[in-house]
């Protein structure tokens, strides 16, 4: 099977105690765990502060899953969680999949920390996840709410640590096993 991630810098495997953009090894990767647990063909398109795009990547024709989580830097820039799920939703449609192709997945709510001191954004994460689910109804795709699978972030309230890596693709393996 061949799958896309496309996401930020939690799918590019950011470490945030490197500000160089440094990146977690592959073991405290989520899409390299992924890889490893299904020996599936897992490609990366994370990057980091990449907010949702205008136009769909091309993918490969032969993709069999597109994973897509992205929205955290739309909301720490500042739009509404309605916003940033009406942007989702105008590049979700642009997708050449067929929609059971297609994963969505809400990031995991956002908590205190260096790049979160706000409780408004902790809330506008929550709001996000919510509009998230709606979205993937209203579009027919598949969806998986992170904020269920206890992540642990980083000090800075949105990066995922190693073991947040690990336990968000062991919730993301009991959707897709």
């Amino acid at each position: 099977m061949k799958v896309i991630c496309f996401g930020d810098s939690n799918t590019y495997g950011y470490d945030p105690r490197y500000w160089s953009g440094g990146r977690y090894g592959a073991n405290g990767r989520w899409v390299d765990v992924l890889a490893a647990a299904t020996g599936w063909t897992v490609c990366n398109l994370g990057e980091n502060g990449r907010k949702i795009p205008t136009l769909a990547p091309d993918l490969p024709a032969d993709v069999d899953l597109l994973i897509l989580m992205l929205g955290t830097n739309n909301l720490l820039q500042g739009c509404s969680p309605q916003e940033v799920a009406r942007e989702l939703a105008a590049f979700l449609r642009q997708m050449p999949l067929p929609r059971e192709q297609i994963l969505l997945i809400a990031p995991p709510p956002f908590s205190l920390g260096q790049w979160v001191q706000k409780q408004r954004l902790i809330d506008d994460s929550h709001t996000f996840a919510r509009c998230c689910r709606r979205l993937a109804q209203n579009l027919g795709i598949r969806f998986a709410d992170a904020g269920e699978w206890n992540i642990p972030l980083a000090y800075d309230g949105v990066h995922f640590t190693e073991q947040g890596h690990r336990a968000f693709a062991k919730g993301l393996l009991e959707v897709l096993l």
